[in-house]
């Protein structure tokens, strides 16, 4: 006999990722094992300081509010689909945040042994769990916190105090208007509201909820009169109105909706409407808010504007002195995340689905979770391997279609590359077989333009695409080093090409002509010789999907105890250098790589020139193990 009930829990959850990644018997041995649960409007499903409970939770119907514990701040809204709770099942610790219901709500609780089943059976739904709740999992700095736990540790006050902001010229109606008609206007606005007004003075407001609650449900015929569902009277507010105050009169009065008059009262002309999910967005210290609006983004320009809303968010952090490992996960997330929607909008406007399985790479500081700022694209794209005769027709299609993702990175923000290191450049958007025989060529005939490619193309990072193609280049680089180990004594020489940041009396080493005359180039003379070395060092132990710089310091602390403290150093000079550069080119507005010395207080050229001394040691390690005197 057929479970009813498991099938239509079935058919909710395939739709949602991580369940519509899974494979029909798995997600049908899900849906047999969900408990169903019923919650009242302003029910508290959890709160917190309440042991972890033994589940997550999937909206079916409704809506639940999370919220920090300070002034019982709203964060974020979960709707159907979203899920909440996954991340304190992980942690298995006490609940760091509360979720309350905003109305009556249908949720899909799921046990932790489902969880565990789920991210052992299916590598995409453990990476989407894992890139969605946690970050970076292997990082300790941001070990076991979510994105919405991270945000309720941050300072939000300077966002509470800012004036909030609304929808101008929301969608009204007169009190005479039927029900139905008011429907279709909000349907054809796609809005979740329309004000009824009188004299242009706001006097009742229906929502999509009354229509579910009061027309769905037959209790109300369409064709009646609005003033026979609006709720009334409306509560209002002026424009100044800040965001802790909106969320203080949403609380107070259990509403969803503000609506924005000239004088601030029911009785003058309305001019907007402020809803919660305005508030929501007005957030823009908080992560899980920004990746929402990127995946709801439907053009270039909305995610040109996230782009900069995580901008604000990077300069509040950096002037906060929040750890740069958390910056760099959060910034390396919402970056991926545009470039994900973007390869998205990209595959709709192409004519035909890609012909075979392919992956998009980023590289350079975006392949390592490295890129803060605003700075210029490098990427590439690996297609499977095709016959002769589909190859040229493969390839045309890969290169187009690269062209649209790369002038839509350019749109959001992300600068053409110089150098043309992109997708659309025919020399890096290649089959598997050309990427592995390319990286073979560069190892086993090392010139110093090829080495130099090497410290580029290495640091890649999959963003979107199959991963078995990537598995499979990287495979092909371990091999070729191998087979011709002397490599990694070229990779060494580059790597310590740039002398330390100091000159013998202890003076920067500044830049002698050109645009940046007497500037200190902190990229090129401190950040990358750590970056260099880093690289080089994981590469010689053979450890693969270890990018990040400072990922790879820590792995070379375990690998080799004797050098410990030494790779730590280096790791805290890092921090320092990158938390520098940031906030230097926030404050300039540009990518923060030159320095003007005369511009730097003491303490800032002390701050610095602490930071120096581990790559003057870390070279000094490589020229010793790689035995470069014999090389120059």
């Amino acid at each position: 006999m057929k479970n009813t009930i498991a099938e239509r829990v079935y058919d909710f959850l395939k739709n949602y990722p991580p369940f519509k990644m899974l494979n029909k018997e798995l997600l049908t041995t899900i849906s047999e094992n969900v408990k169903i649960l019923y919650f009242e409007t302003d029910t508290k499903i959890f709160k917190i300081g309440e042991p972890v409970d033994d589940n997550f939770y999937i909206v079916k119907d409704g809506a639940v509010g999370i919220y920090s514990a300070e002034k019982n701040t709203l964060i974020d809204k979960c709707g159907e689909g979203d899920i909440f709770g996954l991340r304190a099942l992980i942690r298995k610790d006490k609940y760091k945040l509360t979720a309350l219901t905003h109305e009556e709500s249908i949720i899909y609780s799921i046990s932790s042994d489902l969880l565990e089943e789920i991210m052992r059976n299916n590598t995409e739904a453990k990476e989407f769990i894992l890139k969605s709740f946690a970050t970076d999992n292997n990082t300790p700095e941001t070990k076991d916190l979510a994105l919405d736990d991270l945000f309720a540790d941050q300072k939000s006050s300077f966002v509470e105090v800012q004036s909030v902001q609304y929808s101008e010229n929301p969608i009204t109606c007169t009190i005479e208007t039927s029900i139905k008609e008011a429907a279709l206007s909000m349907s054809q606005h796609k809005v979740g509201s329309i004000i009824i007004t009188q004299n242009e003075k706001p006097i009742g407001i229906i929502t999509d909820k009354d229509l579910r609650f009061k027309i769905a449900t037959g209790k109300f015929g369409i064709e009646e009169k609005v003033g026979k569902i609006m709720s009334s009277p409306v509560i209002t507010c002026n424009k100044e109105i800040s965001i802790a105050e909106a969320q203080l009169n949403m609380l107070k009065y259990n509403i969803a909706h503000l609506c924005i008059t000239q004088d601030g009262t029911n009785d003058s002309k309305l001019i907007g409407i402020l809803s919660e999910h305005d508030i929501v967005l007005s957030y823009g210290n908080n992560p899980s808010v920004l990746i929402k609006e990127i995946k709801r983004a439907k053009d270039t320009s909305t995610l040109k504007l996230v782009r900069q809303k995580a901008q604000q968010l990077l300069k509040a952090y950096l002037e906060q002195n929040v750890d740069i490992v958390f910056i760099s996960n959060i910034i390396s997330h919402v970056n991926e995340a545009i470039t994900q929607q973007l390869i998205l909008h990209a595959l709709d406007e192409m004519n035909q689905k890609p012909p075979v399985d392919f992956a998009w790479l980023s590289l350079g500081s975006m392949g390592r979770n490295e890129q803060f700022l605003l700075t210029d694209q490098d990427n590439a794209l690996v297609f499977d391997d095709v016959s002769e005769k589909d190859y040229q027709k493969t390839k045309d299609y890969f290169l187009a279609f690269a062209q649209k993702v790369n002038d839509k990175l350019n749109q959001v923000g992300f600068e053409f590359c110089p150098a043309d290191v992109m997708a659309r450049n025919p020399k890096w958007c290649l089959s598997v077989t050309e990427w592995k025989n390319q990286f073979n060529h560069w190892i086993v005939s090392p010139t110093n333009e090829k080495v130099m490619l090497c410290t580029i193309f290495f640091d890649y990072r999959m963003v979107y695409g199959k991963h078995d193609l990537v598995k499979q280049m990287t495979q092909s680089i371990y091999h070729s080093i191998e087979n011709f180990e002397i490599f990694l004594n070229f990779l060494a020489l580059n790597a310590t090409q740039n002398p330390p940041p100091l000159s013998f009396f202890r003076n920067f080493l500044v830049e002698a002509g050109g645009e940046h005359k007497n500037q200190f180039d902190i990229k090129a003379r401190a950040i990358m010789p750590l970056v260099d070395a880093a690289r080089l060092l994981i590469l010689s132990h053979k450890v693969g999907n270890c990018n990040n710089t400072i990922l790879r310091y820590k792995q070379l602390a375990k690998l080799e105890p004797q050098n410990a403290e030494l790779y730590q150093s280096c790791i805290v000079s890092y921090k320092n250098l990158l938390h520098f550069r940031s906030l230097q080119g926030i404050r300039k507005g540009d990518s923060g790589r030159y320095v003007d010395l005369n511009s730097l207080c003491k303490s800032d050229k002390l701050r610095l020139r602490s930071s120096f001394k581990p790559i003057k040691d870390i070279q000094e390690l490589i020229d010793v193990r790689f035995r470069l005197a014999h090389l120059r």
